[in-house]
């Protein structure tokens, strides 16, 4: 307790959130981290013609795990950063649902193409400064977590990492890694979360995240070689629509990471759209060429998707899914890319319906699934 006072100050705070464990398989997970910004807009959900409260109905239908994304200082945003996470793990461990804390390390979206660092750190020259820039704003942002009783299950270090991390804004390369500087950064990280784990007493499992099954073999293979071992799961974006894996060859991709790194395995994102219609002025990001034969753009046709593809990860050994971004419904909401939302087709409410909660809902039921005895 003195460490944690000498690092955030010991000052009287809000009640704690109930005491939440460490989630068990299988993982039946969602993103919701656009919820208090789409509410804030005016967005509302429904099921069986109530209002409800979304991190409560998802509770009730069996999700186990939320993840919420973080920025450092988001500049086109309120959301997302610091306080509205906070805000957001509160309301997820008050429904009693444990989280995964994924931090991008930039002010905007970390992804396969796009690893820039925050402007906070845009004049650091020395990849050793940059690291310890990395472990501090990790490890303290855990601690002031850790104050309010609200740390999290599980952090993810980096988002989508596909490329080296950190780049600066003008300079980005896409092509080829690092690896030293990668590993030096990456395992600063991970040791931020070893640290708050050993200060705040408690058990947090880290992720690192790569887009796409096809990606990762090489990927984790060489994060080994140069010496990042120290982390619990690996977490996959599995999009059909820019993925070369099938839905039903998924699991061996799953099973090839699973034993050649004696890691646990989890899809930390995946959607399918429920609809070809678009609500709003914002364009869908998946459309018909995210659409897989077998499986059409209906409520009946998401869940069947998410259905297979669940029991794909949990036949090979893999813990669970979690679906990315079931609550981003259309609003009055803006992106740089326009007003609305674009992923209302591929949420779990349907828009033509005032957000009526839809079937994919039955995803997140354990008892649909068959888990094999390892």
């Amino acid at each position: 307790m003195l460490l944690l006072c000498l690092i955030t100050g010991c000052k009287p705070e809000k009640p704690a959130s109930k005491s939440i464990t460490q989630p068990v398989a299988p993982i039946l997970g969602a993103d919701l981290s656009y919820i208090n910004e789409i509410e804030d807009c005016g967005a509302y959900y429904l099921a069986k013609g109530d209002t409800i409260d979304p991190y409560a109905y998802f509770a009730e239908r069996g999700a186990n795990l939320i993840r919420l994304r973080l920025w450092h200082s988001p500049q086109h945003s309120p959301y997302s950063n610091f306080e509205d996470v906070r805000k957001s793990i509160r309301r997820a461990h008050d429904a009693g649902v444990a989280v995964l804390l994924d931090f991008h390390y930039s002010d905007f979206w970390a992804d396969p193409h796009k690893q820039v660092r925050p402007k906070a750190w845009a004049g650091i020259t020395d990849d050793q400064i940059l690291a310890d820039s990395v472990y501090q704003y990790t490890f303290k942002t855990l601690a002031k977590l850790a104050k309010d009783d609200l740390l999290p299950q599980w952090v993810q270090v980096g988002n989508e990492t596909n490329i080296e991390i950190l780049q600066p804004l003008d300079t980005v390369i896409t092509d080829t890694i690092n690896w030293s500087r990668n590993a030096l950064l990456l395992n600063n990280g991970l040791k931020a979360v070893h640290d708050a784990e050993d200060a705040f007493l408690t058990k947090i499992k880290t992720v690192l995240h790569i887009a796409q099954p096809e990606n990762a073999l090489n990927w984790f293979r060489k994060a080994e070689e140069n010496g990042v071992i120290d982390y619990d799961i690996i977490g996959l974006s599995y999009y059909s629509k820019w993925s070369t894996y099938p839905v039903e060859k998924l699991s061996i991709a799953i099973d090839s990471l699973k034993t050649s790194f004696n890691k646990d395995v989890v899809v930390v994102e995946t959607a399918y759209p429920h609809s070809l219609y678009n609500t709003d002025a914002a364009g869908n990001i998946l459309g018909e060429d995210a659409l897989i034969q077998g499986y059409p753009a209906t409520p009946e046709g998401q869940k069947k998707y998410l259905l297979q593809l669940t029991q794909q990860v949990l036949s090979a050994g893999g813990l669970g899914v979690i679906y990315w971004e079931p609550a981003w419904v259309t609003s009055s909401c803006s992106t740089p890319w326009g007003t609305g939302s674009h992923w209302d087709n591929s949420t779990f409410f349907d828009a033509s319906n005032v957000n009526s909660a839809l079937p994919a809902f039955e995803f997140l039921n354990a008892e649909n699934y068959t888990v094999p005895k390892l």
